[in-house]
């Protein structure tokens, strides 16, 4: 193999093995925005069923109010 050929061929590879690592590093970027996608949407998700949970007693008695203003309502205007 004559010299020029050679550090062609070398020149190729350095090339290579650096397009190599940014595409793995890239690669491993994306890998983990996924993962961080989807805490942040468990995040979200598990924030909301947790304050619905923590809100639900008072969410019962303010519908039990409703009910209760609603069925004085009808017996006031029973025609309606």
């Amino acid at each position: 193999m004559d010299p020029e050929s050679k550090k062609l061929l070398e020149n190729i590879y350095s090339l290579e093995y650096e397009n190599n690592k940014i595409l793995r590093s890239m690669k491993r970027s994306m890998v983990w925005g996924q993962i961080m996608s989807v805490v942040y949407w468990l995040i979200i998700i598990g924030a909301s069923i947790g304050a619905f949970y923590f809100l639900q007693p008072y969410i019962n008695k303010i519908m039990n109010l409703y009910n209760s203003v609603s069925g004085v309502e009808q017996t006031i205007n029973p025609n309606q």
